[in-house]
């Protein structure tokens, strides 16, 4: 069963960065795939192009993540593929502002948009994948924050953690039905979200990240696509981090930092 799941795929957020680089990567091992958008319509539109430049199927759903329909894109990106055999949960939202100052509707926001939206879609995946009977891949995009706190991201590194846990209860359940769950925590991406070209990657100085630079979309779109394919069989309940060795840094960062490190910057 663990190799038996359809190549059908579907990823939310997919009009940049991450999603879009997944999305294209599944689409070149012969996936067809769903993708959904938030307001980048011409985002996704540039990206439903390279999925079917590559000799896939594509198809396009707006989606609000912090809505209780969140799942209805889902419902109908599953049925107009034909089926899913796996799910990227990639769209999210950030933050940067200190727990003083986040009003409960911000943070409400925030959970909304990075908790609750991807547990009505890996539900409505799930559901799915059961009934097909043939197995399938849940994977849930969080970030380092998953695991470690950021200055002036309460809301955003709590439902990061919180999808993490999701992620591994999640795959105790259904590990049954021959699903694999599993989340990728990535580190800084250069990517619209972090407010950098991809390019930015190979020209960006990081001299706190032992790579020394910010990760590219493909460098993680590259393992989202390992464990979404038969070669991940037996990995399911675990966080892969993508961050160039920056959660190691802990005590260096320690020996070195500053007092300005209580000051909390923009992403």
């Amino acid at each position: 069963m663990s190799g038996s799941y359809p190549r059908f795929a579907i990823v939310t957020g997919a009009d940049s960065g991450i999603g879009k680089a997944t999305a294209e990567l599944l689409a070149s091992e012969g996936f067809d795939v769903g993708i959904t958008y938030h307001s980048d319509a011409e985002g996704a539109e540039h990206t439903r192009e390279e999925v079917e430049r590559r000799g896939q199927r594509c198809f396009v759903s707006q989606q609000e993540l912090a809505s209780a329909r969140a799942a209805e894109p889902i419902t109908d990106l599953i049925a107009r593929l034909g089926g899913i055999g796996v799910l990227v949960n990639c769209a999210g939202t950030g933050q940067s502002e200190p727990v003083m100052a986040t009003s409960l509707a911000r943070w409400r926001q925030v959970l909304a948009t990075d908790l609750d939206g991807p547990f009505l879609c890996a539900q409505r995946a799930a559901s799915a994948m059961v009934d097909a009977g043939s197995g399938g891949r849940i994977i849930n995009v969080t970030s380092v924050h998953e695991h470690v706190p950021r200055l002036g991201a309460a809301a955003y590194c709590s439902a990061k953690a919180g999808l993490g846990m999701l992620t591994k209860v999640l795959a105790l359940e259904l590990a049954e039905h021959g699903i694999n769950v599993v989340s990728v925590a990535p580190g800084e991406i250069s990517t619209p979200m972090t407010g950098q070209d991809e390019s930015a990657a190979y020209a960006t100085e990081r001299p706190g990240n032992p790579l020394g630079r910010p990760g590219h979309v493909n460098e993680v779109a590259s393992v989202i696509g390992f464990l979404a394919s038969p070669r991940s069989a037996y990995l399911t309940a675990t966080s892969v981090v993508v961050d160039g060795g920056l959660t190691s840094m802990a005590a260096h960062g320690h020996d070195s930092a500053g007092a300005d490190w209580r000051k909390v910057r923009g992403d």
